[in-house]
């Protein structure tokens, strides 16, 4: 080959190398972006998963942690990201309805674990363990199932981010997202739930400071995962309210519209009218307002399958 026709292919495959970083930085950023812009989802998904592990022997919750970590990485991969590509290319007025849907399933479930506490009734305490390996399939499956949910939230608020990208660089962003996200949430969820093992090594340790941390953290981490479990149901009611409010509101016409532009007007009023602290006030009334129309559609729903089985015994 001659020296020129040498360099002429050395400078295209230069070319072809800056072309291929440049779209990977792309991808990159578009992932990056529409990680950002799911993080609020992240946080409802972080506080739902531990109440799942409430009453599990501790040697088998790292374990229960894998098994739901790597369900939510097949809801996320098989059948969400090809769903909603397809769907976004095809038929992408169907995403409001099936994300309505989730947000009907959120809302349900919330309401149901705050109408149960209401009711002062008790679920038997023993760990999962304890009652056989059945028990802890359940506890699984019904993390999994909630997880299909929040997970399909945060796949559908990252493909409106990388929506302007071409097909394969949507699903590039929103695989980078998915393990993202899944490495995020359970390794949270794995360091929460074995904090308390870790106090009980540092209350171990010769150093005084040590153990007096590793004690206060034994103490409190009943408290935190108690609290984590509040904090996952409110959740449940506030992402499930603002999925139907946002939802039923977004062709910005009929009466469904008017709950949505009442709260976004409020909220706009609220954030001008307060200064610094106008943005955090403005979310939170929004997100109380979410958390009350998640009640109120999920105790709807609890209300209704409640009330089935109980006509079809009368009937019976």
């Amino acid at each position: 080959m001659a020296i020129g026709g040498l360099i002429g292919l050395l400078d295209d495959i230069a070319a072809l190398a800056k072309l291929s970083a440049a779209s990977l930085d792309d991808v990159s950023a578009a992932a990056g972006r529409a990680t950002a812009k799911a993080a609020g989802v992240v946080v409802d998904d972080t506080a739902v998963t531990p109440q799942y592990l409430q009453g599990v022997a501790a040697e088998r919750e790292l374990a229960i942690v894998k098994k739901i970590a790597l369900g939510s990485i097949r809801n996320k991969l098989i059948f969400i990201l090809p769903a909603a590509l397809l769907l976004n290319h095809f038929l992408p007025a169907l995403l409001p309805i099936i994300l309505m849907v989730g947000g009907t399933y959120l809302a349900f479930e919330g309401a149901e674990k705050v109408w149960h506490k209401l009711s002062g009734k008790h679920d038997d305490e023993k760990p999962a363990v304890e009652k056989g390996p059945e028990a802890e399939k359940q506890i699984v499956s019904g993390a999994v199932r909630t997880d299909l949910i929040l997970s399909a939230e945060i796949m559908v608020i990252a493909l409106s981010t990388v929506s302007h990208q071409g097909f394969w660089s949507q699903m590039v962003s929103l695989v980078v997202v998915a393990f993202v996200i899944t490495i995020l949430v359970y390794g949270v969820v794995a360091m929460l739930v074995r904090m308390d093992d870790f106090g009980l090594k540092l209350a171990q340790r010769e150093s005084s400071g040590m153990q007096k941390l590793g004690r206060g953290l034994v103490t409190a981490m009943p408290k935190v995962l108690a609290t984590i479990a509040v904090v996952g149901t409110i959740a449940m009611l506030w992402v499930g309210g603002h999925i139907l409010m946002v939802n039923l509101g977004a062709d910005g016409t009929g009466w469904f519209n008017a709950p949505y532009e009442w709260v976004h007007h409020i909220e706009h009023g609220i954030s001008e009218a307060t200064g610094a602290l106008g943005g955090l006030l403005g979310w939170s009334f929004n997100t109380l307002c979410s958390a009350v129309i998640g009640f109120l559609v999920g105790s709807v729903v609890v209300g209704v399958l409640h009330f089935i089985p109980t006509q079809k015994a009368h009937s019976a």
